[in-house]
């Protein structure tokens, strides 16, 4: 299967031993254009003002959309970040609904919050992702 990794670039060490372990198991694996930068400046994720700059000069929301597009499914590394269980950024949860409209197999590797919790845990839920509850094997 054609996979793309999703989820917030402060999972870009994430998103690359994922890739491994996935490729190992037979699979292609794309990850975002820029996850080597995000490994060598883990700071960026978070400066949004150079995070702005750097994304636009590369266009990387197009570039993820194409790679979401020409993938049969995506996985969203969803592990815990600011406190929340499950996270997933604003970027992660544009590429899920470009799948979900595509009609691509969407995969959590862990389960999300609550939506009473997070408000955006509703539409992930109203999407109805396979959650992996960590284990890649269950990917089909």
């Amino acid at each position: 299967m054609n996979i793309m990794i999703c989820g917030s670039m402060a999972f870009a060490r994430q998103m690359l031993a994922t890739k491994k372990k996935l490729e190992a198991m037979g699979h292609m694996v794309n990850v975002p254009h820029d996850t080597d930068v995000h490994v060598a400046d883990e700071k960026l994720v978070d400066d949004l003002d150079r995070n702005l700059v750097h994304a636009k000069e590369r266009d990387l929301m197009m570039q993820s959309f194409k790679l979401v597009a020409q993938s049969d499914a995506i996985l969203v590394l969803n592990y815990k970040r600011k406190g929340i269980e499950g996270y997933i950024g604003t970027s992660a949860l544009m590429e899920i609904g470009l799948a979900y409209y595509l009609g691509k197999k969407i995969f959590l590797l862990n389960d999300v919050p609550h939506y009473a919790t997070v408000r955006w845990a509703h539409e992930i839920r109203l999407i109805d992702p396979v959650i992996l509850n960590g284990d890649l094997s269950k990917i089909s």
